[in-house]
């Protein structure tokens, strides 16, 4: 399997100096027709052998979305999947995602098993986020709710008093605004500057991106979009404002499947990881959805915006790990509870905004995590 070298930012240190590192993801290599059939025909009985259900991101492999619906299991977001999981009764989780999504599971399922086809999955907002300099920056304003995205690891979210997802990163945070709190924002700067845009909360934010998302082009953007006048442009938040700005809609990975739903258009740019396009495809067969461009680093490619190490998540893996149980995902017991209450506090939220109950009593003032 190649090795593939992602560079991504970490925020200015205190000289002013932008540090990079390395990480790295192996991508697996395309099975062949019949050895796919023959995989999936294992997985599935695997599955009901281990009394085990699957769990997909939107940002996977289509197999594994494919996969995932087909026997009874969910293909979602972040938030969903979390709810999906929590809720479920079978007693091991397949998270076919990336890291801090099974971490997520684990938090929420203490008693579950949850499995990952690639345990070294992870995500550029995580990485950028280190535990200790978060809790640092925390520690220098304790004045300021912490609110937290998903996209963070466990250790960051027990640092938190609020986990959000880009599906719900608005309205909690115009909650937490009109019971007069002042925001700690992390990790995104293009999320928590679109939140500050829309709620005109007060808001201090830690400066991390997701190295798919940053990688859109306006000026790229704006080409397509006279090459299609007629095409409708969804974008994810986590994109760069001036990417924003050109959108039609502007929302979560749910939230722009449910505008392509919406929408009279016919045609549709979409701004996010590509995986999604999978997904769109599937339940809109008559729409034709087209990727937005990222230019792709040194202009190697028009449209390269899907995650490296979502990308490694795999059939063979997957197989794998349901019959030898490895790549079962652990969080330091000490983290879980106080993990899980920013995250339950979510789930409670959202579960009272879909049902129109209030969620007045929902935000307590809480200060410093």
């Amino acid at each position: 399997m190649p090795l593939m070298d992602v560079e991504y930012q970490l925020p200015l240190d205190a000289k002013g100096a932008c540090a990079t590192r390395h990480a790295w993801a192996r991508v697996p290599p395309e099975p062949a027709p019949a050895e796919r059939a023959a995989l999936k025909e294992r997985i599935r009985g695997l599955l009901k052998q281990k009394n085990a259900v699957m769990v997909s991101h939107f940002y996977v492999h289509p197999d594994l979305q494919d996969l995932a619906e087909e026997t009874g299991g969910l293909v979602s977001d972040s938030l969903e999947m979390a709810r999906f999981g929590r809720d479920h009764a079978a007693r091991t989780l397949v998270v076919s995602g990336v890291r801090f999504m099974g971490e997520t599971a684990r938090i929420l399922s203490p008693g579950k098993t949850v499995l990952m086809p690639a345990l070294e999955a992870t995500c550029s907002l995580d990485l950028g986020c280190p535990a200790d300099a978060f809790s640092a920056f925390c520690d220098q304003h304790p004045e300021r709710t912490v609110v937290v995205y998903a996209n963070t690891s466990a250790a960051v979210k027990a640092r938190a008093d609020w986990v959000v997802t880009s599906g719900c990163a608005l309205d909690i945070v115009r909650a937490l605004h009109a019971d007069g709190q002042k925001i700690l924002w992390a990790p995104d700067r293009h999320l928590g500057a679109y939140i500050q845009r829309e709620t005109g909360a007060d808001l201090l934010a830690w400066q991390g991106a997701c190295i798919v998302h940053d990688e859109f082009k306006a000026f790229e953007l704006e080409a397509l979009m006279r090459e299609h006048p007629h095409a409708r442009v969804l974008v994810h938040p986590e994109s760069p404002a001036e990417v924003v700005a050109l959108a039609h809609a502007v929302g979560s990975t749910s939230a722009i499947l449910q505008a392509a739903r919406d929408m009279q258009a016919s045609e549709f740019i979409v701004a996010t990881d590509m995986g999604l396009l999978h997904r769109l495809r599937t339940l809109l067969p008559h729409k034709r959805f087209i990727e937005a461009p990222t230019a792709g680093n040194s202009a190697t490619c028009k449209s390269c915006a899907h995650c490296p190490w979502m990308a490694m998540n795999g059939l063979a893996g997957l197989a794998e790990v349901l019959e030898s149980g490895r790549n079962a995902v652990e969080v330091e017991p000490g983290l879980i509870p106080r993990a899980r209450q920013p995250i339950e506090r979510m789930l409670a939220f959202t579960a009272a905004l879909r049902s129109g109950a209030s969620t007045a009593g929902l935000v307590p003032q809480l200060g410093a995590a």
